[in-house]
């Protein structure tokens, strides 16, 4: 290659590498404060942006391939160069997307409570777009690399032609992959499952991690994650805490003897409860729920909070409370099984019923016989 072509290429790289970074220091220094989303197209795209202007200059740059047909090597270069311009601007258009995706995302974090189900909603649909758009931009960046060879358009065209019998030969192939897609699609947009949603699923207590386009990752509460197919969701029964919103209802369950005064319960729950940080002020409640066959009653407290995990909190708190003040004023009323032994029948019948009412029959020592009296 001439050395006038080789200045050429320099110079249109460096051209290319100072306009990108002119709009980096013009994002950085003066849009950043008024345009919201230069934060984060800095941010991201930074790196795409530089290998993107030193390829797309170096293509600019190069002559025409038919003054080199002599040069194997040229060609070569030359359908390189091609691929790597494709590859670069897709990661490029990839970066960009994710950085306008991520201002809407920030926005959203912002108030990302339990509370706001519409911003959960939102940021989940705009993540499982962002990768859908990804795959997709993935996807027709391949074929577009793969049919700048000569030896592939054939096939290419071939492939039109025969679309149908393909689309059903792939669609019965990728059936599982393809089902989970369209699960996720409608999970995300109709509202069954959002991220940070909290969950059962399987006998465990998490919240919505993750949601792509084939798995659910569940944050379990000691930490760990459980991956689930998409289709799981759709296909099975699941537990939603918060679908309509993250207020909980929590209850504490004891048993105590007959003995305890139940009122001097309910005032003590009552005390406790409304003066607690974690109680939500609507309401709580204390009632005796059954009475069991051993001597025992059950007793419910139910309180309610502003979230599942102010209401474990709370009820264990509860819990731990009550305990102590039945221990600490009602001994007599913790729970106790009550049992009567053979040797200590005459004297219980005895103090029941004095024998100048009513003296029990008794067997003849001698005979056998039995005396009424």
């Amino acid at each position: 290659m001439p050395l006038a072509s080789w200045i050429a290429l320099g110079v249109s790289i460096v051209v290319s590498v100072s306009l990108v970074s002119a709009v980096h220091w013009l994002l950085t220094h003066q849009l950043s404060k008024v345009w919201r989303v230069a934060g984060p197209l800095v941010k991201r795209c930074r790196a795409s942006a530089y290998a993107a202007a030193i390829v797309v200059g170096a293509n600019i740059a190069l002559p025409d391939s038919r003054a080199f047909d002599d040069w194997s090597w040229y060609l070569a270069f030359r359908h390189g160069m091609l691929i790597a311009l494709i590859a670069s601007l897709t990661w490029l258009a990839l970066t960009v997307a994710y950085a306008v995706t991520d201002t809407v995302l920030d926005k959203l974090s912002v108030k990302n409570a339990d509370t706001d189900r519409k911003s959960r909603r939102i940021q989940t649909q705009v993540k499982l777009l962002r990768r859908v758009v990804a795959t997709v931009i993935g996807v027709l960046a391949v074929a577009a690399i793969l049919f700048t060879f000569d030896s592939v358009k054939p096939l290419g065209a071939g492939l039109l032609t025969s679309a149908g019998l393909i689309g059903i030969v792939a669609g019965v192939a990728a059936q599982s992959t393809l089902g989970n897609l369209f699960a996720g699609l409608q999970l995300a947009f109709s509202d069954a499952l959002r991220i940070n949603d909290v969950v059962v699923v399987e006998g465990e207590w998490g919240r919505i991690e993750e949601l792509s386009l084939t798995n659910v990752i569940v944050r379990i509460w000691d930490e760990r994650r459980l991956v689930l197919p998409v289709s799981h969701f759709t296909n099975h029964p699941f537990e939603n805490w918060t679908k309509h919103g993250s207020q909980v209802t929590g209850k504490v369950m004891f048993r105590v003897d007959w003995e305890v005064p139940i009122e001097k319960l309910r005032e003590e729950v009552g005390s406790y409860v409304t003066n607690h940080p974690l109680w939500d002020g609507r309401r709580w409640s204390l009632q005796a729920t059954d009475v069991l066959e051993n001597g025992l009653i059950e007793v419910r407290v139910v309180v309610t909070t502003a979230d599942t995990d102010a209401q474990w909190d709370l009820c264990c708190d509860v819990r731990e409370h009550m305990v102590a003040y039945i221990t600490e004023n009602y001994p007599q009323a913790l729970p106790r099984h009550r049992t009567e032994f053979a040797g200590d029948e005459e004297n219980a019948y005895a103090a029941r019923w004095p024998t100048s009412a009513f003296r029990r029959a008794e067997p003849s020592r001698a005979n056998g016989s039995t005396e009424e009296g």
